[in-house]
């Protein structure tokens, strides 16, 4: 009875296994976990390979960002260039001929303040630039040299509140001082005008030979208003360049007289010396 039962048993066993191998057969485990494991490499492989591709994305969009840059600062270089040199063109071309001979010199950076503005320029000592010279552009009157460097001159503009010119207007040739008080730079005044004056709104203004450093006959501004005083009229011009768009300017030679500013320097009866170059 033993033994029957163990035959049954066996049989039982060996069944199921087959029924267990049958099953697996007809499913194809194998396959799937094989394909499974195909899927999972190619996905990883894919993945790697789109993380490669991103590096390398990143590396040329680096390689062409820094190549757009150095292109970039060329034609930005470039264009500087250009637009100073039509600069440059343009105030040789306006430059009448008696100031062919003026020397040329860029502006190479400016100070501006409500009382105090100065400008620099890239000629110096070594290009022949004198303390006192003229600055002017073909528009009219820009300032004087005040300091020389070597290669580089410091100038006082007529937008500067120590600076004094004097002035003459070109219709009813009233004399007068040009200062300026601070503020704007598209106005200054013009002193010492009585108010016997026949000056007239829209007159032109220009330097006189009473200067100590300017040559006569530049323009300097035309007069926007006359307010009469109790002695003297209140009188605002406008200047003849344009501070705010000045490039290249030209430096006229040296109007210094010697004689002139001694006899000028010398005090005299009821005379006091002056404080300021006119």
């Amino acid at each position: 009875m033993f033994l029957r039962y163990n035959s049954w048993i066996l049989v039982s066993l060996l069944s199921g296994i087959s029924f267990i191998i049958t099953a697996i057969e007809q499913n194809d485990v194998p396959s799937k976990v094989a394909v499974a494991g195909y899927d999972l490499r190619g996905y990883v492989a894919e993945k790697i390979q789109g993380f490669g591709y991103v590096l390398h994305l990143k590396k040329e969009n680096d390689r062409l960002l820094a190549q757009n840059s150095r292109l970039l600062t060329k034609l930005l270089v470039a264009e500087t260039a250009l637009q100073r040199q039509n600069a440059l063109l343009n105030i040789h071309a306006a430059t009448p001929p008696a100031m062919q001979g003026f020397k040329t010199a860029r502006v190479i950076d400016r100070t501006f303040s409500e009382r105090e503005n100065m400008l620099l320029v890239d000629k110096g000592r070594n290009e022949g630039i004198r303390k006192d010279m003229t600055v002017l552009t073909p528009d009219g009157l820009v300032g004087r040299v005040v300091s020389v460097s070597a290669h580089y001159a410091s100038i006082m503009p007529l937008i500067h509140s120590d600076f004094k010119v004097s002035v003459v207007s070109a219709g009813t040739r009233t004399t007068g001082l040009v200062s300026w008080d601070g503020g704007r730079a598209d106005m200054a005044n013009v002193e010492h005008i009585p108010i016997s004056s026949t000056l007239a709104t829209g007159e032109e203004l220009l330097t006189t030979d009473f200067s100590t450093f300017a040559i006569a006959g530049l323009p300097v501004g035309r007069v926007t208003s006359v307010m009469p005083g109790r002695l003297f009229s209140m009188v605002k011009m406008k200047p003849a360049v344009d501070f705010s768009r000045l490039d290249y300017v030209l430096l006229a030679p040296l109007n210094n007289e010697p004689e002139k500013l001694r006899m000028l320097s010398t005090p005299g009866p009821g005379k006091r010396e002056p404080l300021t170059q006119q």
